[in-house]
Formats: structure tokens, sequence, C-alpha cells
């Protein structure tokens, strides 16, 4: 399951490409949680490196071992197995179709409730919705 979070953790973090900087996110209160570099390396609150994201949607973990993928709406584990689904409307899936959250155009994360759980401005909506898989 650790796996299976650093795995979501990074989709939340994933930037669209041609970034200048390291982008924030933040959770609920604000709180810096990590960064992610125009590079693709994902890093912590406290800059230290968790993984890293491949431009064909592969997710890394530190040690550069494959945990998971990305591929339009759909969340894979290392295994090719679906965990999740991200629709065009900010609707976030787990893989039985049960709505778990959506995700905001302006990055805000709402679980089923429509509570605010977190914030990624600037990061895609299809990679924001790690949140709900695997924190």
């Amino acid at each position: 399951m650790k796996r299976l979070s650093l795995l979501l953790t990074l989709l939340l973090t994933l930037l669209a490409g041609g970034a200048a900087r390291a982008q924030r996110i933040q959770d609920a209160g604000f709180r810096t949680v990590g960064y992610i570099k125009d590079d693709g390396t994902v890093q912590d609150a406290g800059f230290r490196t968790v993984g890293y994201i491949k431009d064909n949607g592969t997710i890394q973990d530190a040690g550069f071992r494959t945990i998971g993928y990305i591929k339009g709406g759909t969340v894979q584990d290392s295994g090719f197995r679906t965990v999740g689904y991200i629709k065009d409307n900010g609707t976030v899936q787990d893989s039985g179709f049960r709505t778990v959250g959506y995700v905001k155009k302006d990055g805000t994360i709402q679980d089923a409730a429509f509570r605010t759980i977190g914030h990624a401005p600037g990061i895609p909506l299809s990679h924001a919705a790690w949140w709900f898989f695997f924190r």
C-alpha cells in the first residue's frame, strides 16, 4: 500500500510540461506537502526526492523502480491493474466506478462529500486524482 500511496502522490504532483519552476502542492490548510520540478523530479515538503514522473506517464519511486502508470484517464499500479479513473469533468472513480471525489479546474481537490482536502493549482485535472486512492 505504501508504494501505491507514493504512486498517487506522484500523480497529484504531475505537472504539464514546460514549467519554469517547481510547482507547489498543498493540503486543505494550504500547508505545502510537496513540489514537482520541471524535469519531473518529485520532492516532499522537506525537498527530499520521493520519485520521478516520465513524459510517457510512467511513475517511478526514488530508487527508479516503476510503481505505476497513468494512461489517459486510467490510473494503473505497477502490475497494470486499474486502480481508478479520472473523468474529463473532474469526477474521480475507484476501480469499481464508485465516485470518490472531484478535482476542480482551479486545482481544488474535494472528497465525495465536496469537502476540500487539497490544492494543486496548475496541475492537469487528469493527474491530480492520486489523493483519492493512495494517500
